[in-house]
């Protein structure tokens, strides 16, 4: 039998909700696991969200996107007049997972260990199979996926009401556009699992092949339930 595909929507900084939803989901060698991006900033504990990344990539299949927040400090460690905008959209939080604080902004890069800025590197634009498409943030529906501006792939907020469907006819898996009812946003080409973990919501894992779904707010504690099919919403 072939192994789950799952996908984990925001997690920001929230390590005890990856937690909670790792120990639940128990990934297996044959797994993929597709982290959308957005794993870091505004939430407790960044640093432990990478390490529990890095760790993971040794049980699974981890695939990992790049975010428009891995965007950001990845263009702060490279030019330091990009540190204050990454600051300012929740970066303040990382640094200080990493023992730091807005002070100590112009030594980012010692702060944060070369294995993690590597490990933030790496991460795809996007992620495709057979039947889905997984990216951060959208895409601009008639383009081929490897034609994706980033500007789509990491920026583009998801309206319900004008969503489109993919010329490709595949799913679209997303985060970025946090669903602040706590449930997935499923439109059937179009599924959004940014459950708004870090401001009381939860942190949402979705199996696409079964619909099974994981949950768990920022403090670890697992939903009721949460091991159904994903909640059917509209706009």
């Amino acid at each position: 039998m072939p192994g789950r595909t799952i996908a984990i929507g925001d997690i920001h900084g929230c390590a005890d909700a990856l937690a909670a939803l790792i120990h639940d989901m128990v990934p297996a060698a044959d797994d993929t696991l597709i982290a959308l991006g957005d794993l870091i900033d505004r939430g407790p504990d960044s640093q432990s969200v990478i390490e529990q990344m890095i760790s993971l990539a040794g049980r699974c299949r981890l695939i990992t996107l790049q975010g428009n927040h891995e965007e950001l400090l990845l263009s702060a460690l490279r030019d330091s007049a990009a540190i204050e905008k990454w600051l300012r959209c929740g970066g303040t939080e990382t640094l200080r997972s990493y023992g730091g604080n807005p002070d100590d902004s112009h030594v980012l890069a010692s702060l944060i260990p070369s294995s993690h800025q590597e490990f933030l590197a790496t991460c795809r634009p996007y992620y495709e199979t057979d039947t889905h498409l997984f990216v951060h943030a959208g895409v601009v529906a008639e383009l081929p996926i490897d034609q994706q501006p980033g500007l789509a792939l990491r920026w583009r907020v998801t309206n319900a009401k004008t969503a489109q469907p993919h010329c490709s006819g595949k799913t679209l898996v997303v985060g970025h556009t946090p669903q602040l009812s706590g449930e997935v946003l499923d439109l059937g080409f179009l599924i959004c699992i940014d459950t708004h973990c870090y401001r009381g919501g939860w942190l949402t894992a979705l199996d696409v092949q079964s619909g099974q779904i994981w949950q768990a707010d920022r403090s670890g504690r697992l939903r009721p339930g949460s091991d159904g099919s994903h909640t059917r919403t509209t706009a």
